[in-house]
């Protein structure tokens, strides 16, 4: 690995939202989120047990966020929903382009809904109407509609998160995906940036796909959702 502070990534959220995604964040000095409109992702630095009292102001009945790595105690308002053990992998070189042989074109406001709409028919629970502001997303459209899509999401200084990485169930088996992280990682790479990502580790197909594209296993890290009740 170079020398970068690859520490940042055991936490990235929190590095995210105080740093590239400030704009997106509320909370307090030791507990943010992303307004909800933008992502729901939780985060904190502090050593404190009880510290997402502390963010209860600042989240609404009924929200769910997801926290990387550590859940602390819930207050009693609140409930954790479901935990994903994911994998974290980086890549620090550029991949060979040459697997790309359809179009990837970037994905503008105009189609933002039927980005929103693909991947939460694929992955739901992970994109808000505002994420999509979060970072630059690309797209394959064909027989006139978006087909793939994969793009960026929790940006630090230094890393740069690939994420929503979906291909519609009719579209499978045609490399899409292969093509759009190849097209988003070198892009991130090109400017000086690590592109890393998280899949569940159960997910065998799709990290066999990243290490084959050049990504590698930083370290293993956990997803927990919690929800507010009232």
């Amino acid at each position: 690995m170079s020398a970068r502070n690859y520490y940042k990534l055991d936490n990235p959220a929190w590095y995210a939202l105080t740093e590239k995604h400030q704009s997106f964040a509320i909370g307090t000095a030791e507990v943010k989120k992303y307004q909800r409109y933008v992502a729901p992702w939780l985060a904190y630095h502090s050593s404190n047990p009880n510290i997402l009292t502390a963010i209860d102001p600042f989240a609404e009945t009924g929200e769910s966020c997801y926290v990387f790595d550590v859940l602390p105690a819930l207050p009693p308002n609140y409930v954790h929903e479901t935990t994903v053990h994911c994998l974290q992998m980086i890549c620090e070189q550029k991949i060979d382009s040459s697997n790309i042989t359809e179009p990837v074109k970037k994905i503008e406001d105009a189609a933002a809904g039927e980005l929103e709409a693909l991947i939460n028919m694929v992955q739901p629970g992970y994109y808000s109407p505002g994420t999509k502001q979060m970072g630059e997303y690309y797209g394959i459209w064909q027989d006139g509609k978006l087909v793939a899509a994969a793009g960026e999401r929790i940006c630090l200084a230094e890393f740069t998160e690939v994420s929503g990485v979906v291909t519609h169930p009719g579209y499978t088996g045609r490399k899409y995906a292969q093509q759009l992280v190849t097209h988003v990682t070198n892009k991130n790479v090109e400017a000086g940036l690590i592109p890393y990502l998280h899949v569940a580790e159960d997910n065998v197909r799709a990290i066999r796909l990243y290490e084959y594209l050049g990504f590698s296993a930083r370290r293993k890290i956990d997803v927990f959702k919690i929800k507010k009740l009232y």
